[in-house]
């Protein structure tokens, strides 16, 4: 008995130690210091990068590491996209090992521009019709409307307003954003998990897909080679155009911060104009690194359709290459814009 019981103090010593040991492993004896100013830096910015060594350790060598990728302790972040990053410190010492981690946001170099616009042309718009995605194609409208039980898909003469063919979503789907690429429409649903895919000419449903990391469907446009949608963050996520997966994304930020709720998408001259949710500007974003290069302001818009009680915001973009006009719109506006941006 004596022995058994000996036996299991030693046991119990060793388990006592051995979680000491792992708590010991987890102490951080070393912090990274950068020149980021409250943890912000400007994309034209060289990020600077040091430890701060708590007890003076004789350190062999510190390796740093960017969302994973090894990098030197002084480097041009011009190359970067726009957005926050996770850095780690890994330590080498005494024959020991700690990490440290910090993060930083990198941020454009230059405040966005504003632009503003001038009418050409206003058509008439189903004033019923929540907008969530308009496209051109062919020199006719296809919008996607929002709304559990008033979702649609629909192909419009834009000069009149007639609908020329509707699809019913589901009653359990909240229609958002879509976009046309190879005679396919991509159609996204809300919280859903779901997007639809259609053939253009037919509005027949040929499959469907689901999302990946991006949690809700928003927004989608393409560039002829692949597919863009937001998800109502910051986040713009890179999609293949054929399996739909998910891989990669930007982030949308100016020389301030990060611009969230990004909304209805669309392609224009190699920049992604994008709806911002309850705001009544379009912004304007480079999609190489996520930065947004100007704002059109639209504010004055919304005053110039019928006002009634469930007239909600500006939100609709669509681009007619024929005659390079932007078509824009609101959710249950009886009114579609046709305006030309004015940048200068």
């Amino acid at each position: 008995m004596y022995f058994l019981k000996h036996l299991t103090i030693i046991f119990l010593g060793f388990f006592i130690l051995s979680c000491g040991s792992n708590s010991a492993e987890k102490k951080n004896d070393f912090s990274i210091k950068t020149n980021a100013q409250k943890g912000n830096i400007s994309i034209s910015d060289t990020l600077n990068l040091s430890l701060e060594n708590k007890k003076k350790y004789i350190i062999d060598s510190v390796i740093y590491t960017l969302n994973g990728k090894r990098i030197s302790k002084s480097f041009a972040l011009h190359t970067h996209k726009l957005g926050k990053y996770a850095i780690e410190a890994s330590v080498f010492f005494n024959n020991g090992k700690q990490t440290a981690n910090t993060s930083i946001t990198i941020l454009n170099d230059v405040a966005p521009k504003i632009y503003t616009f001038n009418i050409i042309n206003q058509y008439p718009h189903d004033i019923t019709s929540y907008t969530q995605g308009l496209e051109f194609f062919n020199d006719t409208i296809y919008e996607s409307t929002g709304q559990y039980r008033e979702s649609k898909l629909r192909k419009v003469d834009y000069k009149t307003g007639k609908v020329l063919k509707n699809i019913n979503l589901a009653d359990e789907y909240f229609g958002e954003g879509l976009t046309i690429l190879n005679d396919k429409i991509y159609q996204l649903t809300w919280q859903e998990n779901t997007g639809f895919v259609y053939d253009v000419n037919t509005l027949n449903k040929l499959s469907s897909f689901k999302y990946g990391n991006s949690k809700e469907g928003w927004g989608l446009c393409n560039d002829k080679n692949i597919i863009y949608k937001s998800d109502g963050t910051e986040k713009i996520w890179i999609l293949h155009p054929e399996t739909l997966v998910e891989q990669d994304y930007i982030q949308v930020l100016t020389n301030k911060g990060k611009i969230g709720r990004i909304n209805e998408l669309e392609w224009i001259n190699g920049k992604i104009y994008a709806n911002i949710y309850q705001k009544n500007g379009v912004a304007i974003i480079n999609p190489k690194n996520g930065a947004v290069d100007a704002v059109i302001d639209f504010s004055s818009l919304k005053e110039k359709v019928t006002q009634h009680n469930k007239l909600d915001v500006l939100n609709g973009i669509a681009y007619n290459p024929e005659n390079k006009t932007i078509f824009v719109t609101g959710k249950r506006w009886d009114k579609l814009f046709e305006v030309k941006v004015l940048n200068k």
